[in-house]
């Protein structure tokens, strides 16, 4: 069983992503320091809140570092909202510096009728991603946010997943090796949010080499559990 580590630095709607990774089928632990991820086949950087604050706290239990080697690694990681904002160089929204390991910046959303973006929206994908992998492109998927990546401005297009509109279009996914990051909750995105991690669980098998490679395949063939399965979690 795949084991994934969800970081836990008081940003995170941890429940939900707990229960949402062990129904796509993983064990999880919550882990606050890095000293604890060596036995992790997956890290998970969820975040709901501010920029600012969440660096702040990322750097006072000594996680900046260690989900920095972790990526540079090219070891499966998944950013969840400010996880993926985390990820580029800076935010505007309280001007933080951020983990920089993706090159661009978190923007407010320009032109948006409403702020925050709340709800549910489509996913327009710029090309295919084992871990959209039965998921129709276009599909709906749930928002909470009122900054993000801007694409083929802030954020380099070639990183650029998906995007989604709200106003103007904003990034709404990056790939990046076995990096991913959603702006949106998959685990909040009922049967697609779950095919979603179901296929990044998949993808963090040790047999599989790296996203996009020949590899994946057979690791997606099984269709991930329904939500409620009984599945053991922990490790």
């Amino acid at each position: 069983m795949i084991r994934a580590a969800v970081v836990d630095y008081g940003a995170g709607n941890l429940v939900s992503i707990e229960q949402a990774l062990r129904s796509a089928g993983a064990a999880v632990a919550i882990v606050a320091s890095g000293d604890v991820l060596d036995d992790a086949d997956l890290l998970v950087v969820p975040g709901v809140g501010a920029a600012g604050p969440a660096m702040a706290r990322l750097t006072a239990a000594g996680l900046v570092d260690p989900i920095r080697r972790w990526i540079a690694a090219d070891r499966p990681c998944l950013g969840i909202c400010l996880g993926l904002q985390l990820l580029f160089d800076s935010s505007e929204e309280d001007g933080a510096r951020t983990l920089g390991i993706i090159p661009g910046h978190t923007i407010a959303l320009r032109d948006a009728p409403t702020i925050p973006h709340t709800g549910w929206n489509q996913v327009a994908r710029r090309r295919d991603h084992p871990a959209f992998a039965g998921i129709a492109d276009g599909a709906d998927f749930y928002f909470v946010h009122s900054y993000a990546g801007a694409p083929g401005r802030a954020v380099a297009e070639a990183v650029t997943l998906a995007t989604t509109t709200h106003g103007a279009p904003f990034v709404s996914t990056v790939a990046r090796g076995r990096l991913l990051g959603v702006q949106f909750h998959p685990e909040r995105s009922g049967d697609d949010g779950l095919r979603l991690l179901a296929n990044v669980v998949a993808l963090a098998s040790p047999a599989v080499a790296a996203i996009g490679s020949g590899s994946h395949a057979a690791a997606l063939d099984t269709p991930p559990p329904r939500p409620g399965s009984s599945l053991p979690g922990g490790w």
